[in-house]
């Protein structure tokens, strides 16, 4: 197709309504929502149902920490529960740290269980890793902990144990004083969420409750895709954290940060008007959450049915969408519109892929993947 009618093609009016009407709602109210500044989110396909051998499972950490007292305990207990609730609901693996059925063991085992489990998922797959880390924390100034029963486990341990992991990785720290931990494990396809947003946020931190609840839960899909993402979780947990201050009448002592585009540098969570960023940094570099919406624990059957490889391009060339649309105003417009198309007619490639069942993907590269 030529230059002049893959043109004419997208301004169509007609042909956007005609072609419409074969694509499913979920699918639509993802492109408008995430490619909003575009009319043309027709070309998000349908895609056939999902062969059992196309679907790699995601990874489900969840390490309770000491509890320091009997409330704590039934407590941390619950929040872990909600987490396995979910894991089962989408599939993935699950494993689970430092409850009673480890009682009989060693304590110090704790940390040494969490680092032989990393140690392991480096090379298993290539989906999504998520570590949860539920209970307390400390800060003494220059290292930040996770409380365990045993030996604590710090910032610095995790950045280690990590490194060899290429898949991407969600890190949850709902302990207090988990601030710190976002400098240290900051990374390329990373999503790093803690509770507090310094050190010295050491009250107990009831961030994880509401993440917990939040995070297969239908009301905190804020863009109606069908799938709550750990964006939207977090978003929901953030505020309902916020409403529980305001309603006890309480100087609220805990501030949730999200980082996921590697930079080391967070976001809270009124930068957000929905699911976008609705404030700009002091620096005007790029602001945290993009990448944080693409990881799903509970995926919608319309997810479910992209093969792995064709999501993972699909979230490349969403997440350069977003980017290009952030730098419109420093680029000519020739440009913005000759890079927006490319990039959204590979995007109708990945879901013609998708809808035909191929295997093979061409990325904007060229370049030929199996």
């Amino acid at each position: 197709m030529s230059g002049t009618k893959i043109r004419k093609h997208f301004r169509s009016q007609s042909d956007v309504s005609s072609r419409t009407n074969r694509f499913s709602q979920s699918a639509r109210n993802r492109a408008v929502h995430c490619l909003s500044f575009v009319t043309f989110s027709f070309f998000l396909f349908t895609s056939p149902p999902v062969r059992a051998d196309d679907v790699a499972k995601q990874s489900v950490v969840v390490v309770v920490g000491a509890t320091g007292a009997p409330e704590y305990e039934k407590e941390f207990t619950g929040w872990a529960e909600q987490w396995k609730t979910a894991a089962t609901k989408g599939g993935a693996d699950f494993v689970l740290i430092g409850t009673d059925e480890n009682a009989a063991k060693p304590q110090a085992l704790d940390r040494d269980r969490l680092k032989n489990i990393l140690e392991r998922a480096a090379d298993t797959t290539d989906q999504e890793l998520w570590l949860v880390l539920i209970g307390h924390g400390t800060f003494d100034g220059r290292t930040a902990r996770f409380n365990l029963r045993g030996p604590d486990v710090s910032a610095t341990d995790l950045a280690e144990w990590l490194k060899p992991l290429k898949r991407p990785v969600a890190v949850v720290n709902c302990g207090s004083a988990s601030g710190p931990f976002v400098n240290k494990l900051s990374a390329a396809n990373r999503v790093i969420v803690t509770a507090a947003k310094s050190g010295s946020e050491q009250n107990f931190a009831r961030f994880g409750k509401y993440l917990s609840a939040s995070i297969a839960d239908a009301k905190a899909d804020l863009d109606k895709d069908g799938q709550t993402s750990l964006l939207e979780a977090w978003l929901s947990a953030s505020r309902k954290v916020e409403e529980f201050y305001k309603t006890e009448g309480r100087l609220a002592t805990e501030h949730s940060l999200l980082e996921d585009n590697g930079d080391g540098r967070a976001v809270r969570a009124d930068f957000f008007r929905g699911i976008r960023p609705n404030k700009k940094s002091a620096d005007n570099t790029a602001i945290d959450g993009y990448r944080a919406h693409q990881f799903h624990l509970v995926r919608s059957p319309e997810e479910h049915r992209l093969p792995p490889e064709l999501r993972r391009h699909r979230d490349e060339l969403e997440l350069s969408v977003i980017q290009l649309r952030d730098r419109k105003e420093t680029i000519p417009q020739a440009d913005y519109t000759g890079q927006l198309e490319a990039l959204l007619i590979e995007l109708a490639k990945v879901y013609e892929q998708s809808a035909g069942n191929k295997g093979t993907i061409v990325p904007a590269s060229g370049e030929r993947r199996k």
